[in-house]
């Protein structure tokens, strides 16, 4: 059989071909699939984590383009695992360290196991009309829920911040909103998308009416509609610390000593002291 081959934008260049992708699906075979993952993880070289639940999987890898054909062909032997929707991005360096494949409670950890996205979730909205809707200034609420650390390095232009350092506090977050918001058109987003699986569920479930997930995360919007309406840079978790919104590398970086992400700005002060401090541990010397 010819393998399948995966495309990737022509736009992006460099020697590493970085993928991250999920799926809320059940895994009562969790840990069997643990060790053929491995297995094919060290053949094709790939560096990365692969996070394996009874609630789906979740995995941001990097290698050559062979070695990720070779794991996506392997995974998508698995009807559960087809057309698994993708981001890609090129990087002249391996921004991961090792490869793992982990056996967790969550895939995205928010300490409750009643909601179950594969299940229920929010309805989707693709990243063409969420630009629409802001193009035409539609009464809804942009809702970041991410932690604060992210939303630093950027969020969309007047976008409702939750300042929480966890996603496990986002239920507790949410439920201090003021009730006139419920009435309201809400799209959520984060990195990827994987978070708003299972926020929309809490948002629906505490009586918010009308509740979108904006559909690939700030990663997807990036690829398809570039950074209109947004501010800044996007947090990612690897090496690189934060991407464009033409999916590049940005000048961010992130303190040796606390991990803190940091701006241009917070480069430039006097508290950033490479490998010892920044203006967010600065406090803690």
């Amino acid at each position: 059989m010819t393998q399948k081959q995966h495309p990737v934008p022509s736009s992006m260049t460099g020697p590493i071909l970085n993928i991250a992708g999920y799926r809320f699906v059940d895994l009562p075979d969790r840990d069997e699939l643990r060790a053929p993952l491995i297995d094919v993880c060290q053949a094709g070289g790939l560096r990365g984590t692969i996070l394996l639940a009874h609630e789906g999987i979740n995995f941001f890898i990097a290698g050559s383009k062979e070695g990720i054909d070779l794991f996506l062909g392997h995974i998508e032997k698995d009807l559960r695992f087809l057309d698994i929707p993708l981001k890609t991005s090129h990087t002249a360096y391996q921004p991961f360290n090792r490869m793992n494949v982990r056996l967790k409670n969550e895939i995205i950890s928010m300490g409750m196991g009643d909601v179950k996205p594969a299940e229920f979730t929010g309805e989707a909205i693709e990243p063409t009309e969420f630009k629409r809707w802001l193009d035409e200034g539609k009464a809804v609420t942009v809702l970041d829920t991410r932690n604060d650390y992210e939303i630093r390095l950027g969020t969309f232009t007047n976008a409702l911040e939750l300042d929480i350092g966890s996603f496990r506090s986002f239920p507790a977050a949410i439920s201090e909103l003021p009730d006139d918001l419920k009435d309201t058109p809400v799209v959520m987003f984060c990195t990827g998308g994987i978070r708003c699986e299972k926020a929309s569920v809490v948002m629906l479930e505490a009586g918010f009416k009308d509740v979108r997930q904006l559909k690939g995360g700030i990663l997807g919007y990036f690829a398809q509609v570039g950074g209109a309406h947004w501010e800044g840079d996007c947090f990612v978790f690897d090496h690189r610390v934060a991407v464009t919104p033409e999916l590049k590398e940005s000048d961010a970086k992130q303190c040796f000593a606390c991990r803190e992400p940091l701006t241009l700005n917070d480069q430039q002060s006097p508290s950033y002291v490479v490998e010892v401090s920044c203006p967010y541990c600065i406090h803690l010397r």
